[in-house]
Formats: structure tokens, sequence, C-alpha cells
């Protein structure tokens, strides 16, 4: 999901799942438990803010300090867990880079006017009563192509806010329709990592897979855009702004011109050559750069000394471009690299976490007990769904929430005569889709701080993603492409 190649860093035979005789289920959840405590304490108590900014992070690190207190009791060696939260760190350096890059790209995007002329020409094009399932088609769109869903919300889906905003719809409605469609795209398109990863887990093929898929993912977001377009035509965006006036105020602040589309076309067909997504984006904040020196001269020498000081400030740090319209000052700051940080340190703490409960035995454990739960057709999908949610909740990775569950119920699922595609195709509606929903998820921290909107904000719009585990239960219950291997007989 995040890119290709790190599909390639993926060696799905060496993925091993670490086991632990001593520890039983209930030490399993203690870290657990308190985890969601200590976290539901610090939103319904404490606002978010019990222990400071970083009230999450730190509950992250005390639940893996907890989780190591469990399997020191339980005849774990320091030595493993550290080991395992290093193997963990390793997997996130290159999203770390990504999301640094896209901080940078989000700062030279605006200085250079990508960002207004985006915003600019689409409020001459989308209005409220198409805006939202406009988005969700425009995002699927760019996630099929492109195979990312990462890559979809660093592009259209900061411009989509923008324009959203200006229009005065919810933050919220836009990241959810941005996001639904970004990894319905991401689910359905070959180049998707996580569509490679799930069938080559389950033992089926990936054509086979996606075409599978279809059958629970289409109804799903056809869902999806209905429940856009209803909530369309009742948004209410009496007090916004006018738009002619927001128009002539990005026109008089920056130099509009359909050029500047060439900069976001560039990383766009670069990622479609499937160039890296670290090239790509670099060649996009480089571009921006350029485009910046030759379209907003004035913007760079009002916001600094040098418009070379200004490009690498918009790069590092926070940009500010002040009009005479309130509601795009705000739309018109950027945090550089600086706004990814807060970001980072949640998706490190959160490797921590799950570093530490993976080597002292916990998610093999918890997974175990699951499986045992699975004495029915629909007990086995569900405890399927539920091992997926709960270890991109636990192990805040969606690759493990992909691995674990899929060599765990490989064997259950040939034993009950059913074909490879229905896991593979589990793991996706109920893995990969719901990573996004966990704020200290690798996938939830990265699409709120691009998208600079919370998950809290954006979970109940993400139509999509929390639909996608009940749409493949129902077809579960009712037997419905329930396919059977061949010669099996139906359960």
């Amino acid at each position: 999901m995040q890119d290709q190649d790190n599909l390639s860093k993926i060696n799905i035979e060496d993925q091993k799942i670490m086991e632990n005789k001593e520890l039983n289920i209930w030490e399993a959840l203690i870290p657990v438990v308190i985890l969601m405590g200590l976290l539901a304490y610090n939103i319904f108590f404490a606002d978010g803010a019990w222990l400071g900014d970083y009230s999450n992070q730190y509950i992250l690190l005390m639940g893996g300090g907890v989780a190591a207190v469990v399997g020191f009791f339980n005849k774990v060696s320091l030595g493993r867990m550290f080991v395992e939260i290093w193997e963990n760190l390793k997997s996130i350096f290159i999203p770390i880079m990504i999301l640094l890059l896209v901080g940078a790209l989000a700062g030279t995007w605006l200085v250079s006017g990508v960002i207004p002329a985006m915003v600019y020409y689409g409020l001459q094009v989308l209005s409220p009563e198409i805006f939202l399932p406009a988005s969700v088609v425009i995002a699927a769109i760019i996630s099929i192509a492109t195979g990312s869903s990462w890559t979809t919300s660093a592009t259209v889906g900061i411009a989509l806010i923008g324009i959203g905003t200006a229009l005065g719809i919810s933050g919220g409605m836009i990241a959810g329709a941005v996001i639904s469609g970004a990894y319905f795209g991401d689910k359905m398109s070959p180049l998707s990592d996580t569509t490679n990863l799930a069938p080559a887990m389950a033992g089926t093929d990936l054509f086979t897979h996606i075409r599978y898929m279809a059958f629970t993912t289409v109804p799903t977001i056809i869902v999806a855009l209905i429940v856009f377009s209803i909530i369309s035509t009742m948004i209410d965006t009496t007090g916004s702004a006018d738009i002619s006036g927001l128009l002539a105020t990005i026109n008089t602040t920056f130099v509009i011109t359909p050029w500047l589309f060439i900069v976001p076309l560039i990383v766009i067909a670069l990622i479609l050559l499937k160039t890296k997504p670290l090239i790509a984006l670099a060649a996009g904040v480089l571009s921006a750069a350029v485009f910046a020196f030759i379209f907003q001269a004035e913007i760079l020498s009002g916001l600094s000394s040098s418009n070379t000081s200004s490009i690498i400030n918009a790069v590092f740090t926070d940009t500010a471009i002040v009009t005479d319209n309130e509601k795009l000052n705000d739309l018109f700051s950027s945090g550089g690299m600086k706004g990814m940080l807060w970001t980072i340190f949640l998706i490190i703490c959160a490797m921590v976490f799950g570093g530490i409960m993976d080597a002292i035995g916990a998610l093999a454990r918890i997974t175990r007990e699951l499986l045992k739960l699975a004495t029915t057709v629909f007990g086995l999908f569900a405890s399927t769904v539920i091992s997926c949610l709960g270890l991109n909740a636990i192990a805040s990775d969606q690759y493990l929430a992909i691995v674990i569950p899929g060599k765990m119920f490989k064997k259950a699922f040939d034993d009950r005569g059913l074909a490879p595609e229905n896991l593979s195709r589990t793991l996706e509606d109920s893995g990969t889709v719901t990573s996004v929903l966990i704020p200290w998820n690798t996938c939830g921290a990265y699409q709120s701080g691009v998208l600079g909107v919370g998950v809290g904000e954006y979970f109940f719009y993400a139509i999509f993603n929390w639909l996608s585990p009940f749409m493949t239960l129902l077809f579960a219950a009712f037997n419905i492409k329930i396919r059977q291997l061949a010669g099996a007989k139906t359960a």
C-alpha cells in the first residue's frame, strides 16, 4: 500500500511468527487492555492532552513497557525484544522518509502556487452538490493507476482538502471521501503491494484474488458513493466564503497558470513508470522549487530575506502566506518536514509496542485463541476478520495484519474445503482497509498527518473502509460467493 518496492522487502517465507508456550492468553492480553484503557482515558477524559502534545506516543511506550514486563516473567530475553523492535524500526525507514518528503512537498507546492492553482481551478469545476462523490471517484482513479493510497493522498488528496475547505465542507467529510476512494483503488490495483501480498499469503494468484475481491469491494464502494451523494445534498454551506471572492484573492496573491500542473503530473508520471516513491516525491519537491522561482518570486521575497531561504523554510519548517481572507490563510500554511515529526514519532512508538508484543509471543497467542473459536465456516471468517482488526490495532502495521492471520488461518481454510481466495479476500477486506482507521497504525498516522485531519474526524466518513469487514462477513453469513476447493464438500 505504501509503495510497490516495499513488497520486495517483505520476504514472505522469512516472516517469523514468534511463539511462546510459557505465555497464556490472559497474560498476552494484559498489555492490550492497559494500552486501550490509557488511550480511552486520554481521549475521553483528558481531551487528548493527558501527557501533553505527545500523549498517545507516551502511552504506546508505556504499553510496550508493560509488554516487556510480561515477557520478562515468561522467559523472554531483553535481547530478543530489542531485535524485534529493531526489525520493526527498519521496516518503517522508507515510510518515514516518504512522510518527510510529503511534508516538503506540501511546503514547496504551496509557495510555488501548485496547491493554490489546484484550489483555484477546482473551485470552478467542483460544486458542493457533487464534490464528495467526485472526490471518491478522483481518488479511486489515481490510486488504481499508481497502486498507492499514500501517493493519492499526497497529491490529489491535499488538493481536494483545499478545494472542499474553501467550499465550506467539513474536513472530516472530505478526508473520508478521499480515503474511501484511495483505498478502493489501492485494493483493486495490481500495482499495490498489499494486493500482491494477500494472495501470496493465502496461496492463490494475483488476478484470481482481484476478481474474487471485486464481489465484496464493488458493492461496498457503490454504497459509499450513494451515501456521499446523499450527504452532498444535505451539506449546509451557509456562511461559506463567496467563491468569486476566493478566486479573486487567490489570483491576486499568486501567479495562477495551468503550467503549474506540470509539477503534479511529473510525480504521477514517475509513479506510473514504477519509479521509486522517494525519487518521485523528491522530483515533485525539486520541480516545485524551480517553479516557485519562476512564477512566485514576489511570494518568496515576502516570506524571507532571500528567495532561497524561503524555499528552504518551505521544505523544512513552517510557512504561512497571508491573504485578506481568513479561510485561505488557514489553507495556505504548511509545516514542511517539521510538521510531520509528530506523526513520525507516533509511528516509531507504535513499532516499539508492536515489536515487543511480537517478541513475547503475544500476537501469535491472541491469533491462535481466535482460531480456536472458529468452529463454523462463518466463525472462521469472523475470527480472521477480528484477527486482522486486532493486529492493526496491536501491531500497528498493516503488513503484520495480513501476514500473521494469513499464515495462521491458511490451513484452517484448507481443512474446511475453502478456496484460498476466500482467505486472501478476507485479509484485504479487514486488514488492508481498516489500517487507516487506527490513529497509531502507520497508515492512520500517515493519512491524518498528510491530510491534516484527525482519524477521529474522518472515521465515520471513511465509509468504504469500515464497511468492508461487514460486507465480507455478510457474504460469509449468507454463503454468497464462498468458493469451495475442487472436490470439497460444502461446509
